[in-house]
């Protein structure tokens, strides 16, 4: 996940390739919550790892069940068997409605029979997200439920005494108009109220995403719940039902984020297809019927039990007016996919979107008209034309709503927009981070199926003398953007060391170039992995360091290592730092820094580096031999260490790592693609 305040995505150019999603947070969180309320231990598998999962786990564990990892990556749940071993706490539950409305709804149930006291609560934007609903259904059912902060809002708490009874007797009412999350929150708790009776609810008015509602009576059914129903307008619990245990369940992948990537193959799989896996036709989820939007909008889909494949079919897509109501979450995607559209989209039927995450209508309208399209909003809908013009460069804000950060993701491949530009424009997602919501890894995931021109990848340079800090700079700005970073001496330091071990002298011209080409070299962290065994320590060897500066002057060494260099510009950018990065390397890059200090101050640098990691090294020596490399590294007829024609100047002889960092990114605002933002 990237944890940086923005992402610039660069122009998109094409898509292709496999991607496997993360589990379904709808059915994530609904299973956790039926296994720590069945008898026995369910097995859980491809459950989604992300914050509004990790809130419904936290809880789990302060109600009392048993998590247990296994070795095999699934997760082991001992339910309560629908006893409250703990009768008090406060719970923190994000912004997560799927964990917030079903634990409110279970809770009241329980301690109204067994007594005890719950508090929920969540971020702010949660204390904005309405309750009510829910909340009047619960007392009717004589729930002693308070909302501490606005009515029909959280925070709330949940209270009540041992041997308390509830009013099973008359249907109990609730408006299905607002969010079935009101409904599926009731239809997971009652099951506990069964005892004595069965239990009807009758649903208010017309109910939305209905086929959030039919995931819910499908796993209940997996736990022992048979629901009797009508249409979607009557529901009944049997008198007697109780949770038990499936044994093993599998979570199947999240079909709204699925949407993404079906939208990515309409929009950009030509010469082959965009490939999704752990999720298909067979979905339980509602969402899965995003398919049927995507063809009419053009896209070609083809799918079993389990995987989806979607290229492009009709160019530009086909512009549509459809009733949303049953794809709320995916028919944001539509939304994007309208831009690349000809003619004016329109999405109906969509009130919901205004009571999530964030008021999606309000929030897609404004982002959208940023890059010039043409947007009407309404209560219930939402009109998207494609932009007139050129497309406009855009900072996108997420409203901390992690599916306003994926789907405006698309509107990278601005390139192939019949409206859009050749060069395309690099577009800002603000707070990336908000995606760990329900994708963590949706960047990473994005760009293993993408098409970028090298020349679209954003570089920054950072050379300069041994043991002037580049390499501490160049990795700090690489974490401040989100971008790859490619230590270059570490390459000629690895070849050196590689040599060393192989017995090839360092006058081999011809052996060293061997050595370089065939390194099997990886960065993990902290560590350095030269052939599968970690070397991060070795190659600061003193003796590797003075071998590696002797071959890098070395044309067939500079040669083998070139194309291992130039393959390191990946998404979403590179910090290469190095004695030539901006000079030979990359000299096309739009900001190149030549980064030094005082001697002195680099062989105290050095000098304690070495020091901290229990090398033996003397500070005289070690400002001799800077010296003597920086002479060699000057006067070398290959690629001799200097600035680069337009590089900027760094002397961080008195600064301190942040300071110099900051100074980087200030020029990088200045030169990079918002420097007019």
């Amino acid at each position: 996940m990237y944890d940086i305040p923005f992402l610039d995505l660069p122009p998109l150019r094409g898509a292709a390739g496999s991607v496997r999603l993360p589990g379904s947070k709808s059915i994530s969180n609904r299973v956790l919550l039926l296994a720590g309320l069945a008898e026995g231990t369910t097995v859980l598998r491809d459950l989604l790892d992300s914050d509004d999962t990790r809130v419904m786990l936290a809880a789990l564990r302060t109600m009392g069940c048993t998590l247990q990892p296994q070795a095999d990556g699934g997760l082991a749940v001992t339910g309560l068997g629908g006893r409250l071993p703990v009768r008090e706490a406060a719970l923190f539950l994000g912004n997560a409605g799927t964990a917030m409305r079903p634990l409110a709804a279970a809770l009241a149930v329980l301690v109204t029979l067994q007594g005890g006291r719950f508090e929920l609560s969540g971020v702010p934007r949660m204390h904005e997200r309405p309750i009510g609903d829910l909340v009047d259904a619960l007392r009717q059912l004589g729930c002693q439920v308070d909302d501490f902060g606005q009515p029909g809002y959280p925070p709330l708490a949940l209270h009540g005494q041992p041997g308390g009874r509830l009013a099973t007797q008359r249907p109990i009412r609730v408006r299905g108009d607002v969010s079935s999350q009101f409904l599926t929150a009731l239809l997971l708790a009652l099951p506990l109220a069964c005892a004595d009776g069965p239990v009807t609810v009758e649903v208010e008015g017309e109910l939305i995403s209905k086929p959030y509602v039919e995931i819910t009576l499908k796993l209940l059914q997996r736990f022992g719940i048979e629901v009797q129903r009508q249409g979607f307008e009557r529901f009944t619990l049997p008198q007697g039902c109780r949770y038990r245990s499936p044994g093993t369940l599998h979570v199947e992948a999240d079909a709204s984020s699925a949407s993404y990537f079906i939208a990515l193959g309409a929009i950009a799989a030509t010469a082959a297809p965009v490939r999704i896996e752990g999720v298909g036709l067979d979905s339980i989820q509602g969402d899965i019927r995003f398919v049927d939007a995507a063809r009419a909008m053009g896209a070609v889909v083809d799918g079993g039990p389990g995987w989806l494949e979607v290229r492009r079919g009709a160019w530009p897509l086909r512009a549509v007016t459809l009733d949303a109501n049953h794809i709320p979450d995916a028919a944001m995607t539509l939304a994007v996919m309208a831009l690349y559209a000809e003619g004016t989209t329109r999405l109906d039927n969509i009130a919901s979107w205004r009571v999530k995450e964030t008021d999606r209508i309000a929030a897609m309208a404004a982002e959208l008209r940023k890059l010039g399209a043409t947007v009407t909003e309404g209560a219930d809908f939402i009109e998207v034309t494609p932009p007139a013009g050129a497309w406009q460069h855009a900072a996108i804000h997420t409203y901390d709503d992690h599916r306003i950060a994926m789907c405006l993701s698309l509107v990278a491949f601005n390139p192939l927009a019949a409206t859009g530009t050749e060069a395309g424009v690099t577009v800002r997602i603000l707070d990336p981070r908000c995606v760990a919501k329900t994708f963590p890894d949706y960047f990473e995931t994005l760009f293993t199926a993408v098409e970028v021109r090298a020349a679209d990848v954003p570089v920054i340079t950072i050379d300069g003398p041994t043991a002037s800090g580049k390499g501490t700079l160049a990795a700090a700005v690489a974490a401040r953007l989100g971008w790859h970073q490619l230590d270059s001496g570490l390459l000629y330091r690895a070849t050196a060391l590689a040599a060393q071990r192989q017995g090839v002298a360092d006058g081999d011209a011809t052996g060293l170039a061997a050595v370089a080409a065939s390194l099997h070299l990886r960065f993990d962290g902290e560590r350095v992995l030269l052939s599968g065994t970690d070397v991060a320590t070795d190659l600061r060897l003193e003796a590797v360091g003075a071998m590696a500066s002797r071959i890098s002057a070395l044309p067939e060494v500079r040669a083998a290592l070139e194309a291992l260099q130039l393959s390191y510009r990946r998404l979403p950018g590179l910090v290469a730092d190095g004695r030539d990065m901006g000079t030979v390397i990359f000299p096309a890059a739009p900001l190149k820094v030549f980064l030094t200090a005082s001697p002195a101050m680099r062989a105290e640098r050095r000098h304690k580096q070495l020091i901290s990691k229990g090398i033996a090294a003397n500070l005289a020596d070690l400002r001799a031999d800077l010296e003597a490399r920086d002479a060699r590294d000057r006067g070398r007829a290959i690629a001799p260490l200097k600035p680069a024609d337009d590089a900027l100047l760094l002397d961080n002889s008195g600064l301190t790592i942040d300071a110099s960092v900051d100074q980087v990114l200030g020029w990088w605002a200045q030169r990079g693609p918002f420097r007019s933002a």
